[in-house]
């Protein structure tokens, strides 16, 4: 897919295009929204007692508000304006904000952790969430079906994540038009229920929802958490920009998205009014009898392609983190030879499955699971809205006078919902804080020992060109063939080239030393390589890659022939340094988290997986070091 938008017609056939691609991978999360939003949000209100019209047209008024104002105005109009060379997402508006602040700030990079690590959370509820709660619509049916719910979202979510490895490639053409049924049988059922009380167009007027909040004003938290449900795919409208581009997105919420929500939540609110029995599950009790099984199908599939997309985005941005330094390296698969985006990170993938595995089974009822859904989203929006501000601020993108009130506000709403799931936190909230509080623990553990070993590294390395200088005077044995040497600063000679002095006394014809630098933009598209040729004939080459690339070192040397540089990469001998990392009582890190980083590191990819280096052409040099 081409995430450019370069075409000066909105609706070009090719944005046309690209926004059909789009509601079958961006749209999945709020998409699946209407099934258990408005029941979540109603609970409170109802137990509490007093009039049923008033508190529905309450609670729908500040749903359709909540996709105005965050989903619509936050991300459709103003933050997809920051965009990293057509990427978005947060870990690519924290390089973008770095790069504007032309500095690397501390505080932004650990905004940029914390939203990063809650997003791992929130990849986990929300496959349970979307599944569990589709599945449901069986009991409804028959009430007999209601034990094997959860052994069927399991079964579901069991195969989700074990053919995750072959890729979406073969069964993403189905994706757009399966949810494009969905938002357009989200509208019908909204249509034919509107008539139910036409009073319930009243709740467009956002004063319907303050004058709930106003009369009962100890309810007004609970109300929130349960309204939060509505937006929880609004991040996704963002971090899969890069994919489609800002306009095909902007033209499939404005004209397809949000037109079947808001019919959709309209025709419930009217529903609830005229039958309030309807009220513990007014999503499928709307549907007509024979279509009930249908509908429960078309749930479950939407529910499995909104769970494909979170999921995807959390393998997308584990490979940021990486590039970043803020994950260990791991094992990047990518399942399609067309489509760059599409990965397949193996730890990441049994990680999340595992945690939504145990979502289900502790909490066993989507109903349940709402306490737990809208803590780890909220604070990746929050996040999202606090770098926004920055971003305007320093790049003049929008007049500050119009950009920095309306996020303001924007924040403010956000804060009141964010406190009202922090309400959560002892019902099941308590989950997605824990989740998100061990990734933040481990992305900064991991930090800490690369700095720590970096600091030792370059304490006690040698610069290279003095060292081939000294060797340029007193040759050692030349034997034929070319050497190939990774690098993580280019100024300092890398251990595995000591290490083969020392037991070898040898060296090759053809030295190169190379050095893969990641920079602050999604894809490298200047030139791959910069090539110098130092002492003894050696060369010298810095290697540049995207932080969205995964970096290729065959590739990179094969770039090299323009340059003068003429190697084969198949031929080559490629010496990489494998460290044993140690303990030690001298370190500034305290013993746990010593053990936390060697287990890391332990678990981390090998250079040959993680820069694609022919395997049978490597040779690995150990050493000890301590952290």
């Amino acid at each position: 897919m081409s995430a450019q938008d370069d075409n000066p017609s909105l609706f070009s056939p090719t944005k046309l295009k690209l926004a059909f691609a789009s509601i079958g991978v961006v749209f999945g999360d709020v998409g699946t929204s209407p099934i258990y939003t408005i029941r979540e949000a109603l609970h409170p209100v109802v137990a509490a007692g007093g009039d049923l019209r008033l508190a529905v047209l309450g609670v729908v008024s500040l749903l359709l508000w909540a996709l105005f104002i965050i989903v619509t105005l936050k991300y459709v109009i103003m933050l997809m304006r920051a965009d990293n060379r057509g990427e978005g997402g947060i870990l690519s508006l924290v390089v973008l904000v770095q790069t504007l602040l032309n500095r690397k700030s501390t505080l932004i990079l650990s905004l940029g952790i914390i939203g990063a690590a809650f997003f791992f959370g929130d990849a986990m509820i929300t496959p349970a969430m979307t599944v569990l709660s589709a599945i449901e619509g069986l009991s409804i049916i028959n009430p007999g079906f209601k034990p094997y719910v959860v052994p069927m979202t399991t079964a579901v979510i069991l195969t989700l994540f074990t053919f995750q490895y072959k890729g979406t490639a073969g069964v993403a053409s189905i994706f757009a038009p399966v949810t494009m049924i969905w938002f357009v049988t989200l509208a019908i059922l909204g249509l034919i229920h509107i008539s139910d009380d036409l009073g319930i167009f009243r709740a467009l007027n956002p004063m319907h929802g303050i004058s709930m909040l106003v009369r009962q004003p100890g309810l007004a938290l609970l109300v929130f958490g349960g309204v939060f449900l509505a937006v929880t795919g609004g991040e996704a409208l963002y971090a899969d920009m890069g994919h489609f581009g800002k306009n095909p997105i902007r033209i499939a919420w404005l004209g397809v998205v949000l037109p079947g929500l808001v019919l959709n939540y309209l025709g419930q609110g009217a529903f609830i009014i005229a039958h309030p029995d309807a009220i513990e599950n007014p999503f499928f009790l709307m549907a007509p009898s024979w279509a009930l099984l249908p509908l429960v199908i078309l749930a479950t599939l939407v529910a499995i392609i909104a769970s494909q997309a979170v999921i995807t985005g959390a393998f997308s941005i584990a490979q940021q983190a990486m590039a970043l330094g803020l994950f260990p390296r791991m094992n990047i698969i990518h399942t399609s030879e067309t489509e760059e985006g599409q990965i397949y990170v193996g730890q990441i993938n049994w990680l999340i499955m595992t945690g939504v595995l145990l979502l289900v089974l502790v909490f066993q009822t989507s109903s349940n699971l709402a306490s737990a859904y809208g803590i780890a989203v909220n604070t990746s929006m929050l996040v999202d809205t606090i770098l926004g501000m920055v971003f305007f601020w320093t790049s003049r993108n929008l007049p500050r006078a119009i950009a920095i009130p309306a996020l303001i506000f924007v924040f403010c709403v956000e804060a009141m919902l964010y406190a009202a799931n922090m309400l959560k936190l002892l019902h099941g909230g308590y989950m997605p804080v824990l989740i998100g509080s061990t990734i933040i623990l481990l992305m900064i553990t991991w930090m800490r020992g690369r700095d720590a070993l970096s600091a030792k590294l370059k304490k006690e390395s040698i610069e290279l060109i003095g060292l081939l200088e000294s060797m340029e005077r007193r040759q050692p044995t030349r034997v034929a063939g070319a050497a190939v040497f990774l690098q993580t600063d280019i100024r300092y000679a890398p251990s595995a080239l000591l290490h083969n002095l020392k037991h070898n006394r040898v060296l090759h014809d053809k030295l190169v030393f190379v050095e893969v630098d990641t920079v602050r933009q999604p894809r490298w598209d200047g030139d791959r390589v910069t090539v110098k040729q130092g002492p003894l004939g050696a060369w010298l080459v810095e290697a540049k890659f995207g932080y969205m690339e995964q970096p290729d070192v065959p590739a990179a040397l094969r770039a090299c022939a323009e340059h003068g540089l003429d190697i084969d990469p198949r031929q080559a001998s490629y010496f990489l340094g494998r460290r044993v990392i140690k303990m030690s009582a001298r370190s500034s890190m305290p013993f746990w988290q010593q053990r936390v980083f060697i287990m890391m590191a332990d678990q981390s990819a090998r250079a040959v997986e993680f820069f694609r280096i022919p395997p049978d052409r490597v040779v690995e040099l150990g050493m000890q070091m301590s952290v």
